[in-house]
């Protein structure tokens, strides 16, 4: 997930066909709906990430752009940064989840004008290293960081060559946990679940059997309503270090940073997308509700469909405000 997750140093996570998988994206970036950027077409692209949070957004954006606006909605999961490329071109109409890209950005939006601000999406994205809470209940001082040397030997796993395991997710995730661990002399290796279904996975074993563990994780995400996690405290996040790392990605030596979820069109959709343009720009919900979709997509394993089709149903009142 997902910089995303991700991060501003460096940002992060087949949509429905990887549904409830959470699968890191194949590169799909040459792939797009004909219909994308097309004057006139009653039909949206929507680029999707593969953290499900990300299809949270796209599968009730897509349900209500379907059923209340008439369009035909075509998705394409496309990595992060190749998404702004993908935006740009004009292959992929929006991207609803972005954790901020501040090169992308500045290239796209600010000097090229064909990406367009499409505002805050409503939910605030947060990255860190997490712990169970019943290890933390057992070993309070393992919040430090600075003390995470002293539990290396327990949070040792065969796949993570006699140190201690920081358990990540997809390789194709954008993250500063090789910096960290290196830049703070932490006896770690980072282990690659694979995607964000398979670390889930990987968590729910570790909690059901109240095993110990050292996870880089993020919020908003359905999983703390199963499995309580808290955070490791790392060095404070600073603008000084942000600006080091954006240079150079491998001297980052502090947090991540809380980052405000933006929403991104391609600027000929902005101007000529109609009312699905004035649709998404005005789509804004809670943590809350994307982890509502979430949980159902991810753990009660219905179809992004029917995930969002109830949630439209339970909370009409906020979706209609949405409409154009």
């Amino acid at each position: 997930m997902a910089r995303r997750k991700l991060i501003t140093t460096v940002a992060v996570t087949g949509l429905l066909a990887a549904a409830a998988t959470g699968c890191g994206a194949a590169d799909m970036t040459k792939q797009a709906s004909p219909y994308a950027n097309a004057a006139g077409a009653k039909t949206v692209t929507l680029s999707v990430q593969s953290w499900v949070g990300a299809r949270a957004n796209a599968a009730v954006a897509q349900y209500l752009l379907e059923h209340q606006l008439g369009y035909r909605v075509d998705t394409v999961q496309v990595d992060e940064v190749p998404a702004w490329d993908a935006l740009s071109q004009g292959r992929v109409d929006a991207i609803l989840e972005d954790w901020g890209h501040p090169d992308q950005e500045k290239r796209y939006v600010h000097d090229k004008k064909t990406v367009t601000d499409a505002g805050p999406l409503g939910v605030t994205g947060h990255i860190g290293w997490w712990v169970p809470k019943y290890f933390a209940d057992a070993h309070p001082d393992v919040l430090d960081w600075k003390n995470l040397n002293k539990y290396a030997a327990q949070l040792h796993t065969p796949e993570s060559g006699g140190k201690g395991q920081l358990l990540d997710g997809s390789p194709s995730y954008v993250t500063n946990d090789k910096a960290l661990v290196s830049n703070l002399k932490l006896d770690y290796q980072v282990v690659f679940a694979g995607s964000e279904a398979a670390q889930i996975t990987q968590i729910k074993q570790f909690a059901k059997d109240k095993k110990p563990f050292l996870s880089y994780w993020y919020e908003p995400q359905w999983l703390f309503n199963e499995v309580p996690l808290v955070e490791v405290r790392l060095p404070e996040h600073t603008q000084a270090c942000d600006d080091k790392g954006t240079k150079d990605p491998s001297t980052v030596d502090c947090a991540y940073p809380t980052t405000p979820l933006k929403k991104f069109l391609n600027t000929g959709f902005a101007d000529k997308g109609g009312k699905a343009a004035r649709f998404l720009e005005k789509f804004h919900w809670t943590k809350a509700d994307q982890n509502e979709v979430s949980q159902m997509i991810a753990e009660d394993k219905l179809s992004a469909d029917e995930a969002a089709k109830r949630w439209v149903q339970r909370h009409p009142d906020e979706w209609k405000a949405w409409m154009p």
